[in-house]
């Protein structure tokens, strides 16, 4: 009997110490995007910002600790993959955050599905990431190509652009926004007239262009995002593109305008699930970032997107009592409804998608901007359950 007793109170100890060094390892977030290439402006330091910003916010009120690294993909699908290998094997990394470039994103997603780790994108964009590739590892937080390929398509389509021809990003990323926004038109009754791809970091668009103006399309749409669809802009305003054809940029956002001029785009229309300037919570959290950043810039949605989406997992982490087990925090983020004051209130579904409002923005003329980075405003608002594709849709084997 002291024999069992003394075992017991053994294991009661030893549990009791695991339990402590696991909520004393510390959380340690790895932040993996282009640091210095064509979306180093639209994520890179600015996300990496965003997680610290996410980690100094969730330690006020948590006695586990958070470290951020991060480091460059060079949107190279091969050097994503080994650095995520090396921070899960190695160097203890827990989750991967933000992951620009869908072919990065994708094999980053398989590895941390074998590994049991934890991926949430912000900056990823292909819809494949919560459909067919769907995993039990990753949360996809801010937008997606579905969402928004449909939901500019729309927009575009009920203001009179019936034939489409597409500039689009020749990865993963770029063929699925641009079949995103095709099926809409095709489903709505319009046509597609023409594509042509260009290869990522493009500096050159005028053949493109030229192929665009001489198509007969109505809407001339760029299925690029970051650097190369500011130069496409550029390129296609020096063209007068925009006095002939309607310019779509179906991924456009503020940090694209600084470059550009409100000139270039005024009128142009994009969608995107948050804007520093929707309401006080957006707004206070933005001019916090804006303080801290090496540029000064606004945030865009991405930004946003790197801090809710660490926010939520942290609470996940606190919920679960340990980061160790991927698939359980994932499930504890999923189980958990989501309420920030830069998304609002949303839920992450089955599939890993997390749904919240899109909002419709349109670029204001020069003479309706106030202010620096006062460069858009809110024409419409999409409701969740319209802003993302179906669950039953994607073919996510997670949701079968």
């Amino acid at each position: 009997m002291r024999t069992a007793i003394c075992a017991a109170a053994l294991l009661a100890v030893g549990l009791s110490s695991a339990a402590t060094l696991a909520q004393d390892k510390p959380i340690k977030v790895g932040v993996l995007n282009d640091m210095s290439s064509v979306y180093a402006d639209f994520q890179g330091p600015g996300s990496v910002l965003a997680a610290q910003m996410a980690a100094e916010d969730f330690m006020k009120t948590s006695k586990r600790k958070v470290e951020v690294v991060f480091a460059d993909h060079q949107n190279k699908p091969d050097v994503g993959a080994n650095m995520a290998r090396q921070w899960y094997d190695v160097d203890g990394v827990d989750v991967i955050a933000d992951l620009p470039n869908s072919a990065v994103a994708l094999a980053v997603n398989q590895i941390a599905k074998d590994k049991n780790k934890v991926v949430l994108g912000s900056g990823a964009g292909s819809s494949l990431l919560t459909g067919e590739q769907c995993s039990a590892n990753f949360v996809h937080w801010t937008y997606d190509t579905w969402s928004y390929g449909h939901s500019a398509a729309r927009a575009a389509y009920e203001q009179g652009g019936k034939k489409w021809y597409f500039i689009t990003a020749d990865y993963a990323f770029g063929h699925d926004l641009e079949k995103q926004a095709s099926d809409e038109i095709k489903a709505l009754g319009g046509t597609i007239v023409g594509a042509v791809r260009h290869p990522v970091g493009a500096s050159d668009f005028s053949s493109f262009l030229l192929q665009a103006q001489s198509s007969g399309a109505e809407v001339v749409a760029f299925a690029n995002a970051g650097g190369d669809l500011t130069n496409s802009l550029k390129q296609a305003a020096e063209f007068g593109l925009a006095g002939k054809q309607r310019v779509v940029g179906l991924i456009f956002g503020v940090t694209n305008v600084p470059a550009l001029g409100l000139k270039a785009v005024e009128g142009l229309q994009s969608v995107a699930p948050f804007y520093w300037d929707l309401n006080d919570g957006t707004r206070e959290w933005s001019r916090r970032f804006q303080a801290r950043h090496g540029k000064k810039m606004m945030p865009n949605d991405m930004h946003a997107g790197v801090y809710a989406s660490l926010m939520h997992y942290f609470k996940a982490v606190e919920k679960v009592g340990s980061q160790a087990d991927g698939r359980a925090v994932v499930a504890a983020m999923k189980a958990t409804p989501t309420d920030d004051a830069l998304f609002g209130k949303g839920t992450i579904r089955i599939d890993g998608r997390k749904l919240h409002p899109m909002y419709l923005l349109e670029a204001k003329k020069p003479a309706e901007s106030k202010a620096d980075w006062d460069y858009l405003k809110v024409a419409a608002t999409v409701p969740a359950d319209k802003a993302f594709r179906p669950l039953a849709d994607g073919n996510c084997p997670l949701a079968k």
